[in-house]
């Protein structure tokens, strides 16, 4: 898990872009494929905690989201 930031997302129709440093270029991120409690709320520019894998090419992207989850529902600790 890798701290990223939220580039676009867009709710309504399922998808979003996060970028971390492990990332270059952006993770793409589909709500059906990931696990993320709360993830309708997140906008861009928001904090998220982000479990990635590379990938050979993806609509443009290098790499995919399997789990993102929103720095306010980190566990403490």
């Amino acid at each position: 898990m890798t701290a990223a930031t939220v580039r676009l997302w867009n709710a309504e129709e399922g998808w979003g872009v996060i970028d971390s440093e492990e990332t270059p270029g952006g993770c793409w991120a589909s709500f059906s494929v990931i696990e993320m409690p709360g993830f309708r709320s997140l906008t861009a520019g928001d904090s998220v905690t982000l479990e990635w894998e590379a990938v050979e090419d993806q609509d443009g992207f290098k790499y995919v989201a399997l789990r993102v989850i929103p720095s306010q529902d980190e566990p403490e600790g």
